[in-house]
């Protein structure tokens, strides 16, 4: 399959990025959702949703996995609904990087591991200093995200690490906004055509 010069200009340039989504998302799994890239080539992209919780904390999930949480990590801390694929599959977006099992190092300070590896070094004490744990993950295939953020379904922006360790849940889509300067408020519903 040939790649496009539109899919070529994204390739591996949304790694490292906020998709917000538009208030016409029509996809349900995707409606009011904000998702950190960690992963983007001609192949597809990888990322995780970032301010959508499931009804697990911490202590429940650490409990599943016959792993004990240090008294140092909020047990109460519930895990995000990372997106529609391998739900029952964990993902940690953590900083610093380290050096897990299975991991995609996506800049210097962040990275997306999914072997149970870090989790154990979590209840050790010597995990990630910051880290978001989720069940899913957001996948597209070839050409499918881009193709989608030419319809009108995503907004942009470089990720601000911050907004996903130091701000709460639901407060991370209306944040990312302000990256961009704009009020969702005020953003069409539909592309206007002339």
């Amino acid at each position: 399959m040939k790649t496009s010069a539109y899919e070529a200009s994204f390739a591996d340039h949304l790694a490292n990025h906020f998709l917000i989504a538009m208030p016409s998302m029509a996809d349900g799994n995707f409606e009011g959702s904000l998702v950190f890239i960690a992963e983007h080539s001609t192949r597809g992209a990888l990322g995780v949703v970032v301010n959508k919780l499931t009804d697990l904390n911490l202590a429940r999930l650490f409990s599943r996995i016959e792993l004990s949480l240090p008294r140092s990590v909020d047990s109460s801390a519930m895990v995000l609904a990372g997106g529609p694929v391998q739900t029952d599959r964990g993902f940690v977006l953590h900083s610093p990087c380290g050096d897990w099992g299975t991991t995609i190092s996506v800049s210097d300070e962040i990275a997306l591991t999914s072997s149970k590896d870090v989790l154990e070094a979590v209840t050790r004490g010597d995990g990630p200093e910051h880290m978001l744990i989720s069940l899913g993950y957001s996948g597209w295939g070839p050409g499918q995200l881009e193709e989608e953020i030419s319809r009108n379904a995503w907004l942009t922006v470089p990720a601000d690490v911050s907004i996903m360790f130091d701000v709460p849940a639901e407060d991370r889509l209306s944040r990312a906004f302000g990256l961009l300067g704009v009020n969702p408020v005020f953003l069409a519903s539909a592309a206007g055509h002339a």
